[in-house]
């Protein structure tokens, strides 16, 4: 668990909006080769790797990329308008502080805010709806016009990058942005691990899949290895009214916005929570899609579901437990053997 913990925190400290992930897929290249593995990587820069084993495979998937933003207009005031990357929401981002990237390597801090921000000045403040029209960044330094900030090597099209705020308390919580789905990957880093320390192979063929475009919808839709029997999302596990699942459980998807799971394959990942003595829960997910979708669009013939450590208050500031995360881990070794 505290190499799954370093991971974690590792991941999250590399920013990595979809289409902005490059140092993140390294760093899981470099980490899996560290492992005593053979990792590859794909065109569009997705990590694969086989954990060896034979016969019936099943691939696990995570996702490293995340929500994030990107310049839409430089203002004449010299803040900056942005556009959404993924499911990013404006109310989430308000008063959070952030990074711009430019495409000549240089980095500002900024922070996102209401236009027009003072309270004591804007009479409209609590009832100004929150949009990206609504919002705007101001970049940590002295500009007054946009040939101020252009001078700067900001354009339109560089990333924004929201800070994480990642905190572990005692008690095991997580709290931190993007825990969808860099906790999962820290996960799948964890049981690759435990593989090796073991020096055991496991008791069927297992590839691990690190996608990069899973927010905007398709990570998943190609570089997966031929010939899969099983794939299996390792995602965040939906938290919140109507469903059952909680932050310290395991979540089992048996239904998202695409439909039904693999019925046999849900009820085999049942039966081995339960064997494990996990602590799990059934859920549907409403407003939810995967990576395993996309791949099943794409046209692999697989079995498919989803699985993952409950985290409250998606795409914002998410929080979750180390119980969770424990009982994920769990369920992969009992599942795979």
């Amino acid at each position: 668990m505290e190499y799954i913990k370093q991971q974690l925190k590792n991941l999250l400290s590399i920013p990595s909006p979809s289409g902005f992930t490059r140092k993140a897929a390294d760093y899981i290249m470099d980490e899996l080769k560290t492992l005593g593995y053979e990792p590859y990587m794909t065109t569009k820069g997705c990590v694969g790797v086989c954990l060896g084993g034979e016969g019936n495979p099943i691939l696990l998937g995570a996702h490293v990329d995340t929500l994030g933003g990107m310049v839409a207009e430089i203002k004449g005031s010299g803040a900056l308008r942005i556009t959404n990357i993924g499911g990013l929401n404006a109310n989430n981002v308000e008063a959070e502080n952030c990074t711009i990237f430019t495409r000549d390597g240089r980095s500002y801090t900024g922070v996102c805010q209401l236009i027009d921000a003072s309270i004591h000045v804007n009479k409209e403040y609590s009832d100004t709806k929150r949009t990206f029209n609504t919002v705007e960044v101001l970049i940590d330094e002295i500009v007054e016009s946009k040939d101020d900030v252009k001078k700067l090597g900001i354009s339109v099209g560089d990333y924004v990058c929201f800070d994480p705020r990642t905190t572990i308390t005692e008690s095991g919580f997580i709290k931190s942005r993007f825990l969808d789905d860099k906790l999962s990957a820290a996960i799948l880093l964890g049981y690759a691990k435990r593989l090796k320390d073991a020096n055991k192979a496991p008791a069927r063929r297992v590839y691990l899949y690190f996608t990069v475009y899973e927010e905007v919808g398709h990570g998943g839709a190609s570089g997966m290895p031929e010939g899969l029997n099983e794939i299996i999302a390792v995602d965040m596990g939906c938290v919140g009214n109507g469903l059952e699942c909680k932050e310290t459980q395991v979540s089992i998807c048996a239904k998202d916005s695409s439909g039904p799971s693999d019925y046999a394959l849900t009820t085999r990942l049942i039966n081995a929570a339960k064997a494990a003595g996990v602590d799990y829960a059934v859920d549907i997910y409403p407003s939810y899609g995967s990576d395993m979708d996309v791949a099943l669009r794409s046209g692999i013939d697989a079995a498919h579901c989803v699985i993952g450590s409950g985290v409250y208050a998606s795409h914002g500031y998410e929080r979750t437990h180390m119980n969770g995360v424990i009982g994920t881990l769990k369920l992969i070794e009992e599942y795979i053997g």
